[in-house]
């Protein structure tokens, strides 16, 4: 199997993470891995997909579980060589009217979405095949809340210099923020969903500098996108796109030809570059 091509889609059991793996199923050219916290919603979603022609393969993977992320990262190693396009789909969002305390929702939403985010790059991104393709799944609400930060925050988020460890050192200090309730204060918006996509985006942008400086010439390109409202269950029923059609710009960065130079280190949105 070292041969075989393979993609990974976390927390894909259903929603935008499910519907790319259907596109990729019938797209991509090699193995397509489904993944879930609990086994069996990943084997139903298999299931569903296998009822519509589909062949896609599950693994397990709670992304806020290091030795989770580790299990999927040796079995990829072991069984495949590495691996060629992962897409980080997997993230939560509280509701407007959860009663859950603002800083509880700012340290539970940054530790999924942008520090469990980071830990699936750290062990899968040293997998990456040449030409490999990684979409970090972020938002447009993540450069909405870039323009609502204070001007120093802005002009740190947007510094082409910053260093993953220095983005690791904002993100604590949001939840520092937020527990000591003068993140206002201190130039932060009022979303934790926000600060955790903003974080995701400028982590895109980090580490594709971080592999042109250690893996040049291998034609790896990362980019983070945003998918747009989709009708999901964490965005609701009122918003404007399908799942699929959700899906389209994620495929699209996962599919990018080998020869492609670009797009890499951007946020992309509708198949375009956004400004950051």
């Amino acid at each position: 199997m070292a041969g075989r091509r393979v993609a990974v889609v976390t927390g894909s059991n259903k929603g935008i993470g499910l519907a790319i793996v259907r596109a990729l199923c019938k797209q991509f050219t090699g193995n397509v891995y489904l993944t879930a916290r609990d086994p069996k919603l990943g084997e139903a979603a298999v299931k569903e997909l296998k009822g519509e022609g589909l062949t896609a393969f599950f693994h397990q993977l709670d992304i806020t579980d290091l030795q989770s992320i580790r299990r999927l990262r040796d079995f990829l190693e072991q069984k495949y060589g590495g691996l060629d396009v992962l897409i980080n789909n997997a993230g939560i969002a509280f509701k407007d009217a959860d009663p859950t305390p603002f800083d509880v929702q700012a340290e539970v939403t940054l530790k999924t979405n942008f520090s469990a985010t980071r830990d699936v790059c750290n062990e899968l991104l040293p997998l990456m095949k040449p030409h490999g393709r990684v979409v970090n799944i972020s938002s447009w609400i993540g450069s909405k809340t870039l323009a609502l930060c204070s001007e120093d925050l802005q002009q740190l988020f947007r510094s082409n210099a910053i260093t993953e460890e220095q983005l690791v050192t904002l993100m604590e200090k949001f939840i520092k923020d937020t527990k000591d309730g003068v993140h206002s204060k201190e130039g932060w918006p009022h979303t934790a969903y926000g600060v955790s996509k903003l974080g995701v985006t400028v982590l895109s942008k980090i580490q594709a500098r971080t592999l042109n400086e250690k893996r040049n010439g291998e034609g790896i390109l990362l980019n983070a996108c945003c998918p747009g409202w989709v009708m999901t269950d964490m965005a609701g029923p009122d918003a404007l796109k399908t799942p699929d059609e959700g899906a389209e710009t994620p495929v699209y960065l996962a599919l990018l030809p080998p020869d492609a130079e670009g797009p890499h280190g951007q946020l992309v949105k509708d198949k375009k570059v956004e400004k950051w």
